[in-house]
């Protein structure tokens, strides 16, 4: 069966935030994400983990300005001494929580930037954060995201993203692929996961249309979950998905789909 990790951004989001931890070891998870930590104290945040016996799997760099809209600075020109900042900052949480993954949103690519000089700045922020987080004991890893949700996101395919990691040359960057988002980009989910499974460090879910729990639309999730166990996927997924109903309310999912 999967390691299913809980994402408290979206799920158990009619508690405040720091009551999500008891509500996702309550409801049988092992493991969980997030956005981001930075608005809360990395203490405090390590302790909520301890008490409930949690892992802390996965969190973002520092995006921007997310409540304005922003969705990471990567590949921004203007903005590379904040993204190198904010590299600093995930790994000073990242070492307190016991994360040992972090991911890079790339952001929506600025107007009126050549795009030589945009690839460039989102090559040469990857390299030095790759080299940073390696230092640490962490992994970086970089995500697709579709267009239709996010108008102008900068790296938004499988294939793109392999791309850029063998731009930037690193051992350790690696691929976040969320499964939602690649279904509403490419499709062809099975074969591409297989062919690129060793450089994909993290997995998340969502059904589509709607992005809520698995088994809701058109996404076969009972043969895929199926199909990565046999494929020797052993590393987290994340359940990034917004609840139809309530999470505790939906999550018989998990059993049907993935027991």
């Amino acid at each position: 069966m999967p390691k299913f990790a809980a994402n408290l951004t979206m799920l158990f989001n009619e508690l405040p935030f720091l009551d999500r931890f008891q509500a996702a070891a309550e409801a049988g998870f092992k493991g969980v994400e997030y956005l981001f930590p930075y608005a809360f104290d990395k203490n405090e945040l390590a302790e909520r983990l301890q008490r409930h016996g949690l892992t802390q799997v996965l969190h973002n760099l520092p995006a921007g300005n997310w409540e304005g809209g922003e969705r990471g600075i990567a590949c921004h020109p203007d903005r590379v001494a904040e993204f190198r900042d904010g590299v600093g900052r995930a790994i000073d949480y990242a070492t307190t929580l016991g994360c040992r993954q972090v991911n890079c949103l790339t952001g929506i690519v600025p107007a009126g930037v050549d795009a030589d000089k945009v690839h460039a700045t989102v090559v040469d922020n990857l390299r030095f954060a790759a080299g940073q987080l390696k230092a640490a004991g962490i992994h970086l890893l970089v995500e697709p995201i579709n267009t239709f949700d996010i108008p102008g996101f900068y790296l938004h395919g499988t294939a793109q993203a392999i791309a850029l990691l063998d731009e930037v040359g690193s051992d350790n960057l690696f691929v976040q692929h969320d499964i939602y988002h690649m279904q509403r980009m490419e499709g062809e989910l099975a074969n591409t996961i297989a062919k690129h499974l060793p450089r994909i460090a993290h997995m998340q879910i969502a059904d589509n249309p709607g992005r809520n729990e698995p088994g809701t639309g058109e996404i076969n999730y009972a043969w895929l979950f199926r199909f990565i166990d046999k494929l020797g996927y052993d590393g987290w997924i994340g359940c990034e998905y917004k609840p139809a109903a309530g999470t505790v309310a939906g999550l018989g999912w998990m059993k049907a789909l993935a027991g």
